[in-house]
């Protein structure tokens, strides 16, 4: 790394944050277990999240992804019968506290991203809960924010929804409200994308305001 800022985004292998940060002049890092699916602006780490931020130096910023398949309230109801899921629910639980106070031990600054679930009640409850549909982009996509030494994100380009039966729907979005994406193996990695739209705020007002 050199001497511009350097963030390093855990459990990322599309490369949108990285790219909005690198595309800023930061010294931008992804790592994550899956190869870079992207080629987009910045290095990426095919490695573990942990051994990465052992052997990386003092950052200024990470912002971090632990996976949310396990922990987000939409498959919560299914622990009950599905004890192996719980099980698997509580190792989810574990990485990500983990993984937030590691980051919060190398990092100035810290940001951690997931969805609506029992981090929330298991954790803390977040600093800030944001909807991509703030930020310019036609959807719906409650994320919750964990924050150490940023501001919250401010919105900047709402983008209106259809309305359906009295009911807001955006585009990821059926009639009844449910993702459009179709049942597949990587349905879940493709849900846990972070927004480009998103991503370009945090650069913009977060790695702008951030310096050596």
């Amino acid at each position: 790394m050199s001497n511009k800022p350097k963030i390093i985004v855990g459990c990322e292998c599309s490369g949108v944050v990285r790219a909005a940060f690198a595309n800023i002049g930061w010294d931008a890092v992804s790592v994550d277990l899956e190869p870079d699916e992207s080629g987009l602006p910045g290095e990426h780490w095919q490695a573990d999240v942990f051994d990465a931020l052992d052997r990386v130096g003092r950052v200024n910023l990470c912002i971090i992804h632990p996976p949310c398949q396990y922990l987000c309230s939409s498959g919560l109801h299914w622990n009950k019968r599905r004890p192996e899921r719980a099980i698997l629910t509580e190792k989810a639980l574990d990485f990500a506290i983990r993984l937030w106070e590691t980051a919060c031990k190398k990092a100035d600054s810290v940001c951690m991203e997931n969805s609506i679930g029992c981090l929330s009640t298991r954790f803390r409850y977040p600093d800030q809960i944001i909807q991509p549909h703030q930020f310019g982009e036609d959807a719906s996509k409650a994320t919750c924010l964990w924050l150490k030494n940023l501001p919250d994100l401010v919105p900047t380009k709402h983008v209106a929804p259809r309305i359906v039966g009295g009911r807001p729907r955006w585009a990821n979005q059926t009639d009844s409200g449910q993702n459009r994406l179709p049942p597949s193996s990587h349905r879940a990695a493709d849900r846990a994308r972070t927004y480009p739209g998103v991503s370009r705020v945090m650069a913009e007002q977060w790695g702008l305001t951030i310096r050596v």
